[in-house]
């Protein structure tokens, strides 16, 4: 579920379709992509959902959420993906699925499912200027859910690859004068002491055009690759640097508990779903 649901909650209550309702244990926690595990123990006829792959998902592609919302219990909204890897302020390490299905307090931590059935997020987020559904909502991939269930399930905790710069989107201007034909890549504005950026030979001005061979398309691309990445793992960034392009290999490092991102920018006002 989501970490805001339980978030400084002394009990917590899980429901079930049949009307069984069973006390949960918080096992642990990642407020920076709003994530919690719960264990609940009823025996062996627990329902179960099968789990998607959110990396398969396209968009146009029809889904649709079931939740709570206002106390009405599975309700059933429908919608269709209108992004993958949309970057919110608060959550730079989380690409965010931006779907239309309606969304309302109560719907947090619920279900996205594909047409096949198969979750592939959890809904987490709406775009809001009244505090209600508006036609935009975000849910966190499924495949970036289970990488956190499994750390806090095996360890207790999250680790997430840092490479320790802050970064600017590449605009037309921007690209015109690097020399861009059209703008791409993530423009780096400072490289942190003692970071691992700062110790690969990354410095300010240079624009990383790919990380381990995938294209920065929007700054906002870079940070979940990075944090995707396991610590200690050398990755190959391809970076444009005085008019021509090189490759730098990095030794990524564990992202600081006080770090807040990678990213300088604004963004839509968001909220959580409740």
């Amino acid at each position: 579920t989501n970490n805001h649901v339980v978030d400084n909650a002394e009990e917590i209550i899980v429901r079930l379709s049949d009307r069984r309702e069973l006390t949960a244990r918080l096992i642990g926690t990642d407020p920076r992509s709003d994530l919690a595990v719960l264990k609940i123990e009823g025996g062996d006829d627990l329902p179960v959902v099968k789990i998607g792959k959110s990396e398969k998902l396209r968009p146009g592609e029809w889904v649709f959420a079931i939740g709570s919302p206002f106390g009405f219990d599975y309700t059933v909204t429908a919608g269709i993906v209108s992004a993958i890897g949309r970057a919110l302020p608060s959550e730079n390490y989380v690409p965010f699925i931006q779907t239309d299905v309606a969304i309302n307090p109560g719907n947090s931590g619920g279900p996205l499912f594909n047409l096949d059935g198969e979750v592939v997020g959890i809904n987490s987020q709406i775009y809001t200027r009244s505090g209600g559904f508006m036609g935009v909502s975000f849910a966190i991939p499924m495949d970036d859910v289970m990488n956190v269930f499994r750390q806090i399930r095996d360890t207790g905790t999250v680790e997430r690859g840092w490479l320790g710069v802050l970064i600017q989107e590449v605009n037309r201007d921007l690209a015109e004068s690097f020399g861009l034909k059209r703008p791409r890549g993530a423009l780096v504005a400072e490289v942190m002491n003692g970071s691992p950026a700062r110790k690969a030979g990354l410095r300010s001005g240079d624009i990383i055009l790919e990380f381990n061979g995938q294209e920065i398309s929007l700054s906002s691309d870079l940070p979940p690759m990075v944090g995707r990445t396991p610590v200690g793992e050398d990755a190959t960034l391809t970076v444009l640097r005085d008019g021509k392009e090189t490759e730098i290999d990095v030794a990524i490092g564990r992202l600081p508990q006080d770090q807040a991102g990678m990213q300088v920018g604004s963004d839509p006002v968001t909220g959580s779903a409740g």
